[in-house]
């Protein structure tokens, strides 16, 4: 699979997963996923998360972080222990707060552990990404 048809199936993941589509978003997720290495895979963590940072500027408009500042999203539990209570959901939430502040070295970090989790966990981290920022999209759509 090349790059653009790795794309366009990004693009086709988070379309049906904004639309509520979960099963065709897993389907162009799995496809890529069986056709891609860990290198590969990293990338589409990052272009999920760059689609987020995009959400989240819609969310958040004229407050967002403003780059080249030391402006940044910050990640606020509230409830203490419940992203910890939830691998998946804590790396999806972690990895798009290091995206969106210009953290690569965090992401990759981040990236580097989930690979080193179960095969399960690691499917349910990037797909917990994938409908988080899904949901900031369904957020800036209600707008």
């Amino acid at each position: 699979m090349d790059q653009q048809q790795t794309g366009d199936l990004v693009f086709e993941a988070l379309a049906h997963a904004v639309d509520g589509n979960a099963a065709e978003a897993a389907t162009a997720l799995m496809t890529i996923g069986q056709a891609s290495d860990n290198s590969v895979m990293y990338g589409v963590c990052c272009a999920i998360a760059s689609a987020g940072t995009h959400a989240l500027g819609l969310v958040y408009g004229d407050r967002a972080p403003k780059p080249g500042t030391t402006d940044m999203y910050v990640l606020q539990e509230l409830e203490p222990g419940a992203i910890e209570a939830d691998p998946p959901k804590a790396f999806a939430v972690r990895f798009l707060t290091a995206y969106a502040n210009g953290d690569t070295d965090t992401c990759l970090a981040l990236f580097d552990a989930a690979l080193r989790a179960s095969d399960d966990e690691y499917v349910s981290s990037v797909c917990a990404l994938l409908a988080d920022v899904a949901g900031i999209y369904r957020l800036a759509l209600d707008r």
